[in-house]
């Protein structure tokens, strides 16, 4: 499914960031696979966190760069909830093989949410993106640009504009 209107935004900082990442927590539905691009330092992990945030997760948030997947259960944080936020960093891939070597595939399933950095260093291995967030330098912060590419994608960007233009 190809978009027309992507969704695009400045965030002048990184209390901007976490804060849409709060917006996106809000609309995301299990099952959605999310890539995350951008160059090295262009707000990936700030993101995450914003979403994790939203979603009501309260601990630690690191970049999986060195261990690859950091998985955040989201057991019970919300009424009936048995959510599973994977959060994959895949910089360190040199062969887009590695990615069926590490296992990862089980994790993309209906109670998940996946949201991947670097995922082009597993080309051909990934399950189609719902989403694909693009962030990228903008004078003192950053742009967003968030593009769905499924129909549920569609359906959770059309809420996530929404519930942005509300809270202005």
């Amino acid at each position: 499914m190809a978009n027309d209107t992507a969704f695009s935004a400045v965030l002048n900082d990184e209390a901007a960031t976490l804060e849409f990442g709060r917006h996106i927590a809000q609309v995301l539905r299990a099952g959605m696979v999310v890539f995350l691009e951008g160059n090295l330092g262009a707000g990936k992990t700030t993101l995450t966190r914003g979403i994790l945030r939203g979603a009501g997760f309260t601990g630690r948030v690191k970049s999986p760069t060195y261990t690859l997947v950091e998985p955040y259960p989201l057991l019970g944080l919300k009424a009936d909830s048995k959510l599973y936020f994977y959060h994959f960093d895949l910089y360190r891939f040199n062969d887009p093989s590695e990615w069926e070597d590490a296992g990862f595939r089980d994790y993309f399933n209906a109670e998940s949410v996946c949201l991947i950095e670097w995922a082009d260093k597993a080309s051909g291995q990934l399950p189609t993106p719902d989403w694909i967030i693009q962030l990228s330098p903008e004078g003192e912060g950053r742009k967003i640009l968030l593009s769905a590419t499924s129909e549920l994608g569609q359906t959770c960007q059309n809420a996530l504009t929404l519930a942005v233009q509300s809270a202005q």
